[in-house]
């Protein structure tokens, strides 16, 4: 099979289109022949060596949309199934999506019905899944202001466009280049404020702070709620993992929340429930820009770079 190796990290050029063994099925796991896998910030953090855990060579991919082509679950997994993945340590621990066939656990696959197209479908699994679990934990309440801090990313954008479909809410983005205003407004933000270093160049106050940056800006979103807000620390764009010299009694305002988001917690009815909303609110999950996978580096180039915008899909 076709597959995009690191051999070693580094910049984009370290992804190395090559012909591998397909993987040979094995009991508890199940093939899939994929259609198409977004491709996340996490992976160019994985990429660069910014992974610890991970080891080379390695196929990337955390995510993944396809159909069954061999099964040891043929009763829940047939053959022919459409199914998504993600998360599970899927290219980290073993090989990942970059490729034209991945072996994955079966537990960690899904069975889906959909209508979307490839593209549409692949877009969902890791970013709309985290914008919507996030979302969840939010609370959203008729008339609230929600901020989305990181704004431009694929779970940003997503966010904004489901957060007008779960409740009546005012969503505000930020980012560091307000020549992205347009943009970000035509894909359902209503209002945008700019960000320094960390810091939001505003004295506004917000009831819910979707945060996707991360530890690097979590204190900072804490100081912009109000009474009875809650941040949710659903991202690490900011590529800080943890709350270093974090106090939360005198960080956390009084009468106020933090929360977070894990991906990895995948639920079967959360993926259903995302879906039915998907379809029956007619929310456009196109990706902004798609590429074959033989491309994987163009990708990653366009993901890193100051004219990325929203969800990024690579498509067999």
């Amino acid at each position: 099979m076709q597959a995009v190796v690191v051999r070693h990290p580094g910049e984009p050029a370290v992804l190395e289109n090559m012909t591998v063994p397909t993987p040979k099925v094995k009991p508890g796991w199940s093939l899939i022949q994929v259609k198409g896998r977004g491709v996340n910030h996490s992976e160019v953090f994985t990429r660069e060596g910014k992974s610890p855990s991970v080891a080379f060579p390695r196929i990337l991919g955390i995510e993944a949309v396809g159909t069954i082509t061999e099964s040891t679950a043929a009763t829940r997994l047939p053959v022919g199934q459409t199914v998504i993945t993600f998360m599970g340590e899927m290219g980290r621990a073993y090989d990942g999506s970059y490729a034209e066939y991945v072996l994955v656990p079966n537990a960690q696959i899904f069975p889906v019905t959909t209508e979307l197209p490839w593209a549409s479908l692949a877009a969902v699994p890791e970013t709309y899944y985290t914008a919507y679990g996030a979302l969840l934990g939010l609370r959203l309440q008729a008339g609230d202001q929600l901020l989305v801090r990181g704004g431009t990313s694929g779970v940003g954008v997503a966010a904004a466009k489901l957060a007008h479909a779960m409740a009546d809410v005012t969503v505000t983005a930020t980012t560091r280049q307000l020549g992205k205003t347009d943009q970000l407004k035509a894909a359902g933000f209503d209002a945008v404020v700019e960000e320094r270093e960390g810091q939001l160049l505003t004295s506004a106050t917000f009831d819910r702070v979707l945060d996707l940056i991360g530890p690097a800006t979590v204190a900072d979103s804490l100081t912009h709620l109000n009474p009875g807000g809650i941040v949710s620390s659903t991202g690490q764009l900011g590529g800080q993992w943890t709350l270093t010299d974090f106090d939360p009694i005198m960080r956390i305002p009084n009468d106020c929340y933090l929360t977070s988001f894990y991906s990895g917690d995948v639920q079967v009815t959360r993926i259903q429930n995302l879906l039915q909303l998907i379809a029956s609110q007619d929310i456009d999950v196109t990706p902004v820009k798609t590429f074959p996978l033989s491309d994987m580096r163009a990708a990653h180039e366009y993901l890193a770079s100051h004219h990325s915008f929203g969800k990024v899909v690579v498509l067999s």
